[in-house]
């Protein structure tokens, strides 16, 4: 990666490494439906500003505009999945589960995306993920529920793969800025018909200070920027080596429990943080 690409990914890793304590704070005060209806609407009207005033040119082909219809679908399916699971599940082991993405990222890119997998570079991708599983554990509960929650968890990482894959293959050409507005924008619209034909009755919405704040950094700053950035990455970069790099975010996620919610980092953080760190390393080396 060049400078510029390793500073947009050290962003995004600080914004979503923060984002997932803003994204497990908010659910405490509204169901997940709500939650993410309420992020994109927010992070849509923010990005649409942006956009009339950044870009000019917009795709003219019905291809496109279809193929930015079921990007927009898997995404905001994924999405919302990984915000069930994350209701129900504890936030350590919801990350660990959702950064099996890189994993499913490896698989798809191989053969969709042509991309080469050398042994090394399959050892970094597993070298990295184990880091984060050692991080977590220690707050996995041998009693967990293995059932409904961790499939959706698992369910989203996937997807998430496949928009990676999907938007590199077929939307890439497409203003970053552009793509983050449109999927949004259509994913809120598809997730309000769902969530009418199924509930029939008005969201939650909480006006408490903590929620709000929760809901304006993980809209604004987790989805709307940290998003677009991700997909200026994903454009411009190996899927491998990106999504690989994005390990380190359950990392820094550890970080700022620590920090901001006093949470215990053993002697396990610190080797998860060098086998992370080892992975990406394999992965992004010149051969």
């Amino acid at each position: 990666m060049d400078k510029t690409s390793l500073t947009l990914l050290v962003t995004v890793i600080l914004i979503w490494g923060l984002n997932w304590s803003a994204m497990k704070f908010g659910l405490m005060f509204v169901d997940p439906l709500s939650f993410v209806m309420q992020r994109f609407i927010l992070a849509s009207i923010v990005l649409l500003a942006i956009m009339s005033l950044k870009v000019k040119g917009f795709p003219r082909d019905r291809k496109t505009w279809l193929r930015l219809l079921i990007l927009s679908i898997i995404n905001t399916t994924q999405i919302t999945l990984i915000h069930v699971g994350l209701m129900y599940e504890n936030s350590g082991l919801s990350s660990l589960v959702t950064y099996t993405q890189p994993l499913f990222v490896f698989c798809l890119a191989v053969p969709f995306l042509g991309e080469k997998a050398s042994v090394i570079r399959v050892l970094g991708a597993l070298t990295g993920f184990l880091g984060v599983v050692i991080l977590y554990a220690e707050k996995i509960s041998l009693t967990m529920n293995l059932l409904n929650p961790i499939l959706f968890l698992i369910f989203g990482a996937f997807l998430w793969a496949v928009t990676i894959v999907y938007y590199k293959k077929f939307v890439s050409h497409v203003n970053p800025l552009l793509v983050n507005a449109v999927q949004l924008s259509m994913g809120f619209a598809f997730i309000s018909a769902v969530t009418l034909a199924l509930r029939g009755n008005a969201l939650e919405f909480n006006f408490s200070t903590q929620y709000v704040s929760a809901l304006l950094y993980s809209s604004i700053i987790g989805l709307a920027m940290g998003s677009t950035i991700w997909l200026i990455l994903i454009r411009k970069e190996e899927t491998i080596s990106v999504t690989t790099s994005s390990l380190i975010v359950p990392v820094v996620a550890a970080m700022f429990g620590w920090i901001l919610l006093g949470e215990n980092i053993s002697i396990l953080s610190f080797l998860s943080f060098v086998l992370v760190l080892m992975g990406i390393y394999l992965v992004n080396r010149k051969t």
